[in-house]
């Protein structure tokens, strides 16, 4: 039985794309949860598969000089609320890293969520989901939800001209409506500085 099962799971994977982001839950349909696992295990010990966390696989893409490449945590994280059916946004240091006002790659990475609020370790660093009020969701825009996160983390009185130099580029980026959108859904003294791009 686990054994049929298992080839069933190996033979849908096969078909997904390499690098897929993969969770026991995938596999639903094909046997009971304990047997799905069992079989998840089975193909890791096989190398056919790769343990990112509890629960948590991945179909390796390799490439000849670097080995296998692992996903980022941004794309595992979005994997765990594709899965969950649950929004997510950066905030923090990982906001401010990707709008490239900080260097610093955090350890530990949150997300607001209207998800179950959780951490799961990644390997040595920490992906954090905080359940928030459905408001900070209900932003439309990717860039104005980073630069809303980021401008909470730098505080109101650190914000220097330069980081409001590169907040403008990539706010220019964004459609008019959805900062007008959004910009009533951030605190005022960062609603300012969004309409004022």
């Amino acid at each position: 039985m686990t054994k049929s099962v298992q080839t069933r799971i190996e033979n849908e994977i096969k078909s997904m794309k390499r690098g897929s982001i993969l969770f026991p839950s995938n596999f639903d349909d094909l046997g009971n949860v304990e047997v799905v696992k069992k079989s998840l295990l089975r193909l890791e010990n096989k190398k056919f598969l790769v343990r990112l966390a509890h629960g948590i696989y991945l179909y390796p893409k390799q490439d000849k000089l670097l080995g296998i490449l692992y996903p980022t945590i941004q794309e595992i994280a979005l994997a765990i609320a594709e899965r969950d059916k649950a929004r997510i946004i950066p905030t923090g240091t990982t906001a401010l890293n990707k709008l490239g006002l900080s260097t610093q790659i955090p350890m530990n990475v949150v997300f607001l969520t209207d998800g179950t609020p959780r951490s799961i370790i990644v390997g040595k660093r920490t992906v954090k989901f905080k359940r928030t009020s459905p408001k900070n969701l209900a932003v439309k825009g990717k860039i104005t939800s980073l630069v809303i996160q980021a401008l909470k983390e730098i505080g109101k009185d650190n914000v220097t001209a330069v980081q409001l130099e590169k907040i403008k580029i990539h706010l220019e980026k964004e459609k008019q409506e959805i900062i007008k959108n959004d910009a009533k859904l951030a605190p005022v003294w960062i609603s300012k500085i969004m309409k004022n791009n």
